[in-house]
């Protein structure tokens, strides 16, 4: 079990930098620059050059220096973590010019919202069948920590979980059911875009990245099967289209056979009454308009 718990215990996390605000120490790194050059004007006197000013100047001028090597910039919606000897000591978040110890390093890190879209992947379905996906992601780093040193590259990270998250939603889920009766990858976006930003964030926490939306781009048949795909669609809608025309035209037929038995308009036999439905059903079912023949003679 504890093995099992190693990895957890390793992760970083990120902790506010010990940071100066760099407008201050500016102006203290300008009073001892300013310090340096008067002592050493002073102390180098045409008859009695001063030693103790000189030696002054030289330490006033050198820490000048090194205060000077410890400013950087922040840009907004920047951070930088810094390092002592390769050792991390927090994350400075705050805007403007800071300054920290010279000999502590810093290495700055975009923590603004990334869009990506990825490059269209071949996936399997539910079904077995092979169709194309693509996915579109908004993402952004929260722990800078884990970005810079739980991962070797965590833009290249985040790109490869993207990949493997689409792989695994589109082999769950089915390209498509006339029926609609269950999931699918194509009648189900949002239900889709909810399950991949949650197998996302999973899949990205160990490296300090959320993610803030994402949704399919590209969603079709593979090519070496589209036009069969296509054919099949097309006969389950013709037959899902003549299913719900003939329950129309016999809920009419029921309609106009109880009305004329109720209001007595006609008594109709069992054999008319089956020729009438069978006329009714060609009519309201047929694709071409029907050209009916009117009895002008006896109804018998």
């Amino acid at each position: 079990m504890a093995i099992a718990d190693t990895p957890a215990l390793n992760r970083s996390r990120e902790t506010p930098a010990a940071t100066q605000s760099g407008y201050m120490m500016l102006l203290v790194s300008l009073v001892l620059v300013v310090a340096a050059v008067w002592l050493f004007i002073s102390a180098m006197t045409p008859d009695d050059p001063d030693g103790l000013r000189l030696v002054a100047a030289i330490i006033t001028g050198v820490v000048g220096v090194l205060v000077l090597t410890g400013f950087y910039m922040i840009n907004p919606n920047e951070a930088a973590a810094i390092q002592l000897f390769g050792a991390y000591k927090g994350t400075d978040r705050s805007e403007g010019l800071r300054w920290v110890l010279p000999w502590l390093t810093r290495k700055k890190i975009a923590v603004r919202a990334n869009n990506v879209i990825s490059e269209k992947i071949k996936v399997n379905d539910a079904r077995g069948n092979p169709i194309e996906m693509a996915a579109q992601v908004v993402w952004r780093v929260t722990d800078t920590a884990q970005a810079l040193f739980d991962v070797d590259d965590y833009r290249e990270f985040v790109d490869a979980q993207i990949e493997a998250a689409v792989r695994s939603i589109g082999s769950r889920y089915p390209y498509d059911d006339i029926e609609h009766l269950e999931v699918t990858l194509r009648g189900n976006h949002e239900e889709v875009g909810v399950e991949l930003r949650a197998a996302l964030i999973e899949r990205l926490t160990v490296a300090g990245i959320t993610v803030d939306e994402c949704g399919l781009t590209h969603l079709a048949y593979a090519p070496e099967i589209a036009g069969a795909m296509l054919r099949r669609q097309q006969a389950e809608a013709v037959i899902a289209a003549r299913a719900k025309l003939v329950e129309g035209a016999v809920s009419m037929v029921e309609m106009a056979l109880t009305q004329l038995s109720d209001k007595k308009v006609v008594e109709l036999d069992d054999e008319r009454r089956a020729a009438m439905v069978s006329n009714l059903m060609v009519v309201l079912c047929s694709e071409q308009e029907t050209s009916p023949i009117v009895n002008a003679g006896s109804l018998y």
